[in-house]
């Protein structure tokens, strides 16, 4: 049975309410943990099969993403396309590269993955590696874009699931003056 990409988040826990610290430093009431749908295969299999048929015809070459939750997205994404899945690693706080023997060819069609999209800050970063490289960039896949407005990379975006999250600035953060404890989940 295929779900959509709520229910599966739903379904695997994956919507955490509270008061936490996301990557991007923004704080915000509601995580969205990749991670508790990524350990499924098969939860994983079909939000990557909606990322990689919206992008089939687009003659893919490459499918590229930063670390760590892009890894598995790549990996499956790839498989479904039937190409290569790299990723792009953190060589400083504002630069990520191919590392590892990872190489993309001048003007090799390159498809972009990323978990959950907020500020966009890690998909630049990708976009910006994959361009050094002489990349041509087809079109970036995430599984939640929760970012408040939508982000402009100019290139085409497509997301499993499109759900407006309010994220606050540390200094403008309520659960923060109500004195809520601030959680930081994840490994990054």
């Amino acid at each position: 049975m295929t779900e959509n990409a709520e229910e599966i988040f739903e379904k695997a826990g994956a919507i955490l309410k509270g008061h936490f610290l996301l990557t991007s430093g923004l704080h915000s009431p509601v995580y969205w943990e990749k991670f508790k749908v990524l350990q499924y295969p098969s939860y994983t299999e079909q939000l990557c099969r909606l990322i990689a048929d919206h992008f089939r015809e687009q003659e893919i070459g490459v499918v590229a993403a930063p670390t760590t939750g892009g890894i598995i997205l790549t990996f499956e994404v790839a498989r479904q396309l039937g190409v290569r899945g790299i990723f792009a690693e953190k060589v400083s706080e504002k630069e990520r590269a191919f590392r590892r023997g990872f190489t993309i060819n001048p003007g090799e069609r390159v498809l972009i993955v990323d978990d959950i999209l907020t500020t966009g800050k890690s998909i630049r970063e990708v976009i910006a590696a994959v361009e050094k490289l002489k990349g041509k960039i087809i079109g970036i896949g995430v599984l939640v874009d929760r970012s408040e407005q939508n982000i402009d990379f100019g290139f085409p975006l497509f997301s499993c699931l499109r759900v407006e999250t309010v994220a606050y600035s540390p200094e403008d953060c309520p659960l923060c003056a109500a004195r809520i404890p601030l959680v930081k989940p994840g490994g990054g």
